[in-house]
């Protein structure tokens, strides 16, 4: 792994309204390998905006986040003080009621939580579980739309660190209550979900969601934590192919990369950066993921025909594969299927 740092050049968070600008590719010209269905999600065919990757019309996945049923949470005490993963402190006043989301992240996780009911309003990506569809939009992801937030009458909004510059301190100024979650790692995920049953009052919900999210990490993370190095492949994700992006630490990726027993070929980056194409041959990945909106996309279309990539060990062994995107990008209880997909395609011994 060695100079593997030369040749990769960090960028900035690419902007998404010109990402949505972007057309798919042909399908590839190679069959796409796919995890097997008793342990996959089956992909849809979006994109998340949650990781900088250009989107296509969304298309629902199915299998939501199941949980046992529990007992009610104990009334909550409000008003209550939290710090958000911004580190701003929030009063919550009283039991939220009406609920605005502003990530697909966010949503994903009100909805496991079963305050599908008083969501209010979504952005234009959130997209799963199917009822999220018939929310209110307001405005994308990264150009929420503040008056049509404030139309929802919310008296909780759910942010990303993506709106803590315009979007937060407009509402707070307004006197909105508005939390930001901006989890980098799966154990982090599950902290978020905590955070949000606690202000909710779902306290009991989110610790059976969690309860249950552990103890398939761990199902993982049990059969990899204890592999050698040498018995930890090189594994090279897609975010993009034109230009070339890649995984570095601090993304939910690199931490699936991580806990399914690879070895990031971008481990010494931060981010999502771009790559060089002569630095990914550096690295010689034995596994490439290629980050798509459904089977045979652009990502895996590149990677699996670029001429230059002919010789490395994935190409050879054909060791390619297509994880759905929005699983792995988000970061919510889904990501959770993204790890057991990753841990199935860089260790297919240890997952059958």
């Amino acid at each position: 792994m060695k100079g593997i740092k030369k040749g990769f050049i960090k960028v900035g968070f690419f902007a998404l309204g010109l990402a949505l600008g972007l057309s798919l590719l042909a399908a590839c010209a190679a069959p796409v390998q796919e995890v097997t269905p008793s342990t996959a999600t089956p992909s849809s065919a979006a994109s998340s905006p949650e990781t900088p990757v250009p989107a296509a019309p969304t298309v629902t996945t199915p299998s939501p986040v199941e949980t046992s049923p529990v007992a009610p949470s104990p009334a909550a005490t409000f008003p209550m003080e939290i710090t958000d993963n911004l580190g701003r402190v929030v009063k919550i006043k009283k039991m939220p009621q009406r609920i605005v989301s502003i990530a697909p992240s966010n949503t994903e996780i009100l909805f496991a939580l079963g305050l599908g009911d008083k969501v209010v309003g979504v952005d234009q990506y959130s997209d799963y579980p199917a009822e999220a569809k018939t929310k209110v939009i307001i405005g994308g992801y990264s150009t929420a739309n503040v008056e049509k937030i404030v139309e929802q009458r919310p008296d909780l909004i759910l942010a990303t660190s993506i709106h803590q510059s315009n979007v937060i301190p407009v509402l707070v100024t307004m006197g909105y209550t508005v939390v930001a979650l901006d989890p980098k790692t799966v154990d982090e995920v599950l902290d978020s979900i905590s955070l949000v049953g606690k202000i909710t009052g779902k306290q009991a919900e989110a610790t059976e969601v969690v309860t249950g999210l552990s103890n398939r990490i761990k199902a993982v993370t049990d059969k990899t934590k204890t592999l050698a190095q040498t018995q930890r492949p090189r594994v090279f994700y897609v975010v993009w192919y034109d230009p070339l992006m890649s995984s570095g630490n601090g993304t939910f990726q690199a931490d699936l990369i991580e806990k399914a027993g690879g070895t990031n070929v971008a481990q010494g980056l931060s981010g999502w950066v771009t790559i060089s194409l002569e630095a990914v041959l550096t690295s010689n990945p034995e596994v490439m993921i290629a980050g798509d909106m459904s089977a045979g996309g652009a990502n895996f279309n590149f990677v699996n025909t670029e001429p230059r990539l002919k010789d490395t060990s994935a190409r050879k062994n054909s060791f390619i594969f297509t994880v759905n995107s929005d699983l792995a990008s988000r970061p919510g209880p889904r990501l959770v299927n993204a790890l057991e997909q990753f841990a199935k395609v860089i260790h297919p011994e240890l997952f059958k």
